[in-house]
């Protein structure tokens, strides 16, 4: 069993996979541990009375996973062959890796806006999941940046722990579904900023983390000040399908497309889980539940495609 990818969904299913006797070996790519590992405070994984830190739990996870006999490995997959089994992945430096399954964990990355601010305060004060963090702004005023699906739903989110949302906006209409900008527009607790673009996330210094956004209007290019505890940037997602492209179904937004209730895709005997099938919840939680079920959908798959064998032989 080949699993591309070491955030909670290619662990889980390396855990289940191992388990079930099917000797998983996961290749960790180019962020192990996935995106928890840059996430420093999780209070809202399962199992933790107290905080606990994201690159700790993944730790956890990985140690886990090696404990029922999962073999890590550390390389950047370039190229990939789908069109028979076993199936065979390739690393940078010429290495080749098969599988009579493949199991595809590669998640997914929050878009930026590529401020060196942003960078400099992410984890204090500036975030990119309104789900994952917004209990921390308990009474707090913040800022939602976008103006799509993902923003929209993050203001309104937002507004179960923050009495004070503004929704930043670059342009002078939104590009979410009309029963979202509705629902948008009718909440007292959302104001909303038009033109308007971030130029700057500025820090209060020492631990007061994020203080206020530089805000510049971009029909007069005027700059001006929001003072905001907390900034989220809810501008999409990049699904990491690229080594994918002409080898599975992808859908519109580059996704990997699988079996409605299963982890299956349009390759049989490859499976996805995880962020890179999510576009809508996108926690570990849900990763880690999708990843279990890539395990047992792979290993129902080898048992039927062994039992098939046995009856041909037997003809």
């Amino acid at each position: 069993m080949l699993i591309l990818g070491s955030g909670p969904a290619g662990l889980s299913a390396a855990i289940y996979g191992a388990r079930a006797g099917m000797n998983p070996i996961v290749v960790q790519g180019i962020q192990p541990g996935g995106q928890l590992t840059t996430t420093t405070d999780v209070e809202n994984y399962p199992g933790f009375a107290e905080v606990i830190q994201g690159p700790w739990l993944m730790e956890q996870m990985q140690a886990q996973a090696e404990h029922v006999g999962t073999r890590m490995m550390w390389d950047t997959i370039v190229g990939v062959d789908l069109s028979r089994r076993p199936f065979r992945l390739t690393g940078d430096g010429g290495d080749v890796y098969e599988g009579e399954v493949l199991v595809i964990a590669t998640g997914a990355q929050a878009k930026w806006l590529g401020l060196d601010s942003e960078e400099a305060m992410k984890g204090k004060g500036v975030s990119a999941c309104a789900t994952c963090d917004g209990f921390f702004y308990r009474g707090k005023k913040v800022a939602v940046i976008g103006g799509g699906n993902t923003a929209v739903e993050e203001a309104l989110y937002l507004t179960n722990h923050s009495p004070d949302v503004t929704l930043i906006h670059r342009r002078d209409s939104l590009r979410a579904e009309r029963i979202l900008q509705e629902r948008l527009f009718a909440h007292p607790g959302i104001t909303v900023l038009w033109n308007k673009e971030v130029r700057g996330f500025i820090d209060g210094g020492g631990t007061a983390g994020l203080v206020a956004l530089d805000l510049e209007d971009t029909l007069t290019g005027e700059h001006s000040r929001l003072a905001t505890d907390g900034g989220f940037v809810a501008i999409g997602h990049h699904p990491a399908t690229e080594l994918f492209r002409g080898h599975l179904k992808l859908d519109a937004d580059h996704y990997i497309d699988v079996e409605p209730g299963t982890a299956r895709t349009s390759v049989p005997g490859v499976f996805a889980c995880g962020d890179v099938t999510d576009k809508v919840y996108r926690q570990a939680i849900t990763a880690a539940g999708t990843g279990c079920m890539a395990a047992l959908d792979a290993e129902r798959f080898l048992a039927t495609a062994e039992f098939e064998e046995l009856r041909k032989a037997a003809e």
